[in-house]
């Protein structure tokens, strides 16, 4: 069986931050759900993740991520340290087992590489295995010192490392492979005699190497996958690599982004092939899009579905089902709890909020359109406000196919217009208009001869500024 420890136990000071560390987010999720998805595409069978300070919220946030959860003491008796960590974890794994050690601020690693990394492991039956990288500036890591064979001899962390082997490019990414026993047996000689007086699990690669078991080293192909999150500068660095890395996957998948450099895209946004972006886009969450969209300008789609040959221009979508051959915008904002089906067009500054649109109705602009059913074909004029609110509750709105509703009307809720029930502009409707009727709710028409002149605007032949 092959067993993946993550240690997020760490506090992250650097960040500055009540959240902590691992579960800051990059492309929309957690940094520590990428270590933990990856080591299971890898083959891991069961995941370990080792939390210590705000147990509670990494806990939380791990609760539908199917691992077993291990709380490191907190207590200034400990001595903390990677070493430490994992010990928190040997009723987990079994001597046979692969056991592979991560770290949850490591977003970057992949699958593929830890597939790799353990696939070395086992063909060159391995004890002990270390992930490694080349680093021009290798400041900050822990030194790899291999022996004169080229065989691993042990890792040296720079607080303790002296001038020469600071000196080393070769360092150590935080992930580690070992046979279940061998671990099992050099964590019990771990000691604090070190900087920082942790138990250090780098230290398990001397005692191993000391008693003579073979030790050895995978070099990453792309050194960035080892990159650690320690400051909010590293989780921009981070970010910005993480979002090249989905909106090159998309364009690979046949998806046009104008400009990659500034269109967002989070880790789990589906897009059709054909789909063409331009700058500006923030597509999060759960969004799927469709194929053949057009998205313009700063369109911003959160949680939601939009089918085939759907044109955004500069809109809002949240939560909602947008349908196939659909328009919107520029300007429209649709809220959650709204689906929008097929062939509707929905214009500049018009509202949707937990309604449904049917097939082909028409909103040009200028409308409000909240807890309503409304059917096909309708066309709904400028001005338009779906009444739904009276101050303590919200109330629901029905329009049926084929319905106009004119300029500037007010349908206060709850009301139902039938098939083909029209709304005379200017109209406020309260009460059920039947099926092809003609609604109109306006007061009488009265025009006052010489009101300007009364006041005093106007001379005998015109007006008075003229």
């Amino acid at each position: 069986m092959i067993v993946s420890i993550v240690l997020a136990a760490g506090e992250g000071t650097r960040m500055k931050s009540s959240t902590p560390k691992v579960l800051h987010k990059i492309a929309g999720k957690p940094l520590v759900e990428y270590v933990i998805r990856s080591a299971k595409d890898a083959g891991s069978e069961k995941t370990v993740v080792i939390v210590g300070h705000k147990s509670d919220l990494v806990s939380k946030e791990l609760e539908n991520q199917d691992v077993v959860v291990r709380q490191q003491p907190i207590s200034e008796d400990v001595p903390y340290g990677t070493g430490f960590a994992v010990m928190q974890a040997l009723d987990c794994f079994k001597d046979d087992d692969v056991v592979v050690v991560l770290t949850g601020d490591t977003p970057l690693i992949t699958s593929c590489t830890l597939e790799d990394f353990i696939q070395f492991f086992k063909k060159n039956d391995y004890e002990a295995c270390v992930l490694t990288a080349n680093l021009k500036d290798p400041t900050g890591y822990g030194r790899i010192i291999r022996k004169e064979n080229s065989s691993i001899g042990k890792i040296v962390e720079e607080k303790d490392a002296s001038d020469k082997e600071k000196a080393v490019q070769e360092v150590n990414s935080g992930i580690f492979a070992f046979k279940g026993s061998a671990l099992r047996h050099a964590l019990k000689y771990l000691e604090t005699d070190n900087a920082q007086g942790e138990l250090y699990l780098t230290d398990v690669i001397k005692i191993l190497n000391e008693e003579g078991h073979r030790i050895g080293a995978y070099i990453l192909k792309d050194a960035n996958e080892m990159l650690g999150i320690n400051s909010r500068i590293q989780l921009a660095h981070v970010e910005k690599l993480m979002r090249r890395r989905i909106n090159d996957r998309h364009m690979m998948n046949g998806v046009s982004l104008l400009d990659p450099e500034i269109t967002i895209i989070e880790d789990d946004v589906e897009i059709g092939n054909d789909t063409v972006i331009y700058p500006g886009a923030i597509l999060s969450g759960k969004t799927k899009i469709g194929k053949n969209c057009l998205l313009y300008g700063n369109t911003r789609i959160k949680d939601s579905v939009i089918g085939d040959d759907v044109v955004l221009d500069n809109v809002l979508v949240e939560e909602s089902r947008i349908h196939n051959h659909v328009k919107l915008g520029p300007y429209a904002h649709i809220r959650p709890n709204s689906e929008i089906h097929d062939h509707v067009k929905i214009g500049n500054f018009v509202e949707v909020k937990n309604a449904s649109l049917g097939e082909g109705t028409k909103a040009g602009h200028l409308a409000y359109i909240g807890d309503a059913e409304v059917g096909k074909e309708v066309n709904i004029g400028c001005g338009t406000i779906f009444v739904n609110y009276n101050g303590l509750e919200k109330f629901h709105t029905e329009v049926g196919d084929h319905a106009f509703i004119g300029s500037n009307s007010n349908l206060v809720a709850p009301v139902e217009i039938e098939d083909y029930g029209y709304i005379a502009a200017g109209s406020t409707i309260t009460k059920k208009v039947e099926e092809g009727q003609l609604s109109i709710e306006r007061g009488k028409q009265k025009n006052i001869d010489n009101w300007s002149k009364r006041l005093g605007l106007m001379k005998d032949g015109g007006c008075q500024n003229e």
